[in-house]
């Protein structure tokens, strides 16, 4: 999106208004039109297409780019925490490469302001108006590089994006477009001249994903294959902003029965009545956990959600939410190792807890598998 060009609040809506609660709750519109969703193959093909071209630049991460894709149609926000040099970066350009929307990348340091990520109005001599310039945020996708780098005042400039899918200059309101999807990158250990990240705003990204260091064979592919020219420079689009928001529209409607959905909530309040935390999930990471087993199925070929695909997603979507106690993580215990001890723990709807058989339809879905 041009930087330079002016913005101005939807005049389809009356009083500077913006659409209310735009930010990926399912049913919502996207640009304030609900667009059509994509009937299951053609979903199948866009996300192997996506998830093809991303692996090609991604060696040996695969699982690591299919829930950065589930995010994505989720309508969430991602958060990439790892040492440096394991594809944090890289991972997030290779996501915005694949689609046909428009993408841009905050450099997160020390002296950034507020303005330089929202945007600031600038005094029009000529016209003696203020005209309100975009800032970085105005994008698809806006890729946060080493996110704890600036200051806390810096980073809250995303809270209202990031829930809202607007900005807030001046009193006025300012939506961004649909898709929207900050992903952010943060290293853990390099600790001197970071300011890490409040509950708040970690709470805000639906995902935390750890990269990890490759196997001995991804990381030999890489050295035959990186050498010269980085395989991101090959990389094109391969779906379009419109395509992600029918694909988005499709996990919108995937079927959650009501026993998932107790699951689901078993499962957060067992996190705030554990006592080895001192803080459990709040009930927007039920929300978004929920939102991220939709995408899961959808990517399997369902149109239903199971308690499988809650708990497959359940630790990248509530670790970095909850806070261990001091004398459990005195004696080594870990937000992951905490999270899978409790669902080890809770029950199952005997019900769901099988995938029914090719062609099956266990209350109210329909397995698409059979489509492709």
């Amino acid at each position: 999106m041009d930087s330079h060009r002016r913005t101005t609040v939807d005049e389809a809506l009356p009083d500077g208004q913006v659409f209310p609660d735009s930010a990926g709750v399912a049913g919502n519109p996207l640009n304030g039109t609900r667009p059509p969703a994509m009937d299951a193959e053609a979903f199948h093909a866009a996300s192997e297409r996506i998830l093809t071209a991303i692996n090609t630049v991604i060696d040996g991460k695969a699982e690591a780019a299919k829930l950065a894709l589930t995010v994505l149609l989720a309508q969430g926000h991602l958060l990439l925490e790892d040492v440096p040099g394991v594809g944090k970066t890289l991972l997030a350009k290779t996501l915005a490469r694949t689609i046909d929307c428009s993408v841009s990348r905050i450099q997160f340091t020390p002296d950034l302001l507020p303005s330089d990520v929202t945007g600031v109005s600038i005094y029009n001599q000529a016209s003696r108006l203020f005209e309100f310039r975009p800032g970085a945020v105005f994008a698809n996708i806006v890729i946060g590089d080493e996110i704890n780098r600036a200051s806390a005042k810096t980073q809250s400039a995303l809270l209202e994006c990031m829930e809202e899918h607007q900005v807030t200059v001046d009193g006025h309101s300012y939506k961004l477009d649909e898709p929207f999807m900050v992903v952010a990158t943060q290293n853990p250990i390099e600790m001197e001249g970071t300011y890490p990240l409040p509950e708040a705003q970690r709470d805000r990204f639906m995902a935390r994903i750890s990269m990890g260091y490759p196997d001995k064979d991804s990381e030999i592919e890489m050295l035959e294959t990186h050498q010269a020219t980085s395989p991101l420079t090959r990389v094109t689009a391969v779906v379009t902003s419109a395509d992600v928001a029918a694909m988005i529209a499709a996990v919108q409607r995937v079927y959650v029965s009501q026993a998932v959905k107790e699951f689901t909530v078993s499962l957060g309040r067992a996190t705030r009545e554990s006592a080895m935390l001192r803080l459990g999930a709040s009930p927007r990471s039920m929300l978004q956990l929920l939102r991220a087993a939709k995408a899961t199925a959808a990517l399997e070929g369902r149109n239903f959600v199971l308690p499988d695909d809650v708990v497959s997603v359940a630790e990248a979507v509530l670790a970095h939410r909850i806070i261990l106690d001091r004398k459990a993580a005195s004696t080594g215990e870990t937000p992951h190792s905490v999270i899978r001890s409790i669902l080890a723990k809770l029950p199952v709807p005997q019900e769901m807890s099988a995938a029914p058989s090719r062609g099956g339809r266990p209350r109210g879905g329909t397995d698409l598998r059979h489509t492709r």
